[in-house]
């Protein structure tokens, strides 16, 4: 893919502790623009430590990322507006209304027409009827839906999304799935996107990244993946190919509890 289209990160490195193996080792990647990249691994894997490398909070120890032509390291803050961020983890004032948090981040966002914006994601994601009514009354899922509205409230054009359905029920969790197929589509958002629900994973994914202690064990389409590892279905893929890996790495269970990275 042209560098210029999208995200491009190479043989990124991503080490803590000289006592300990790295939390990221050499993976690659690309996203272009209207793609998914599905990258999923167990707990530990290493998910939340490459995500924030790619989102420019940590700097690798070696490797290169690229966002649209520019090097994330040295020039976040010319990108920053581009892209954008969501995970159950993050929580929003729950003091404030549903579009009081969105008015918030239009301003944070220097939105040219923050009021029509505001007015547009509400109605995108169903969430009008509920635009006066504090966070703190919402259900997880409604949550939810106004955390990937906020990261979408800005147009970005890639968009990283950390396990966005995990508290969901099954469906809230369509919900989401079928609101960012859309964005996906219409817009040409080019979406990074990590997850344990193999189902999910498999509808919503153009590509997906296996990566098990840092390290990628595989990458391609669901039909792909499949094959390689001669399974049915992602799920079979996902324990086959993180049994495979840990054997070859020589881990252990108890590797596995000591690990430190996301």
């Amino acid at each position: 893919m042209n560098e210029g289209d999208g995200l491009v990160a190479r043989n990124l490195v991503k080490r803590f502790s000289k006592d300990r193996p790295s939390a990221v080792d050499n993976i690659s990647l690309s996203v272009s623009r209207g793609e998914v990249l599905s990258i999923v691994g167990p707990n530990g894997a290493g998910k939340s430590t490459l995500i924030q490398m790619l989102l420019g909070l940590l700097v690798p120890d070696s490797g290169t990322i690229h966002l649209f032509g520019e090097d994330v390291t040295r020039h976040r803050r010319r990108i920053a507006h581009r892209i954008n961020y969501a995970s159950t983890d993050l929580s929003l004032p729950y003091s404030l209304t549903v579009r009081e948090n969105l008015d918030v981040f239009a301003l944070v966002y220097d939105l040219p027409n923050p009021r029509r914006a505001v007015t547009r994601i509400l109605e995108t994601f169903s969430l009008g009827d509920l635009a006066r009514i504090r966070v703190g009354k919402l259900s997880t899922g409604q949550i939810a839906r106004l955390g990937i509205a906020k990261a979408l409230l800005s147009s970005p054009e890639v968009l990283f999304l950390d396990e966005p359905t995990a508290t969901l029920d099954p469906e809230a969790a369509q919900e989401i799935r079928v609101l960012l197929q859309g964005h996906v589509r219409n817009s040409g958002l080019g979406l990074v996107y990590t997850s344990h629900n193999m189902r999910e994973v498999e509808r919503l994914s153009d590509r997906i990244l296996l990566i098990e202690s840092g390290r990628m064990v595989a990458e391609g389409t669901a039909d792909e993946l499949c094959r390689k590892f001669e399974s049915s279905d992602l799920e079979s893929v996902f324990l086959k190919s993180m049994s495979e890996a840990r054997e070859s790495q020589g881990i252990t269970a108890s590797d596995q509890k000591g690990s430190v990275c996301g």
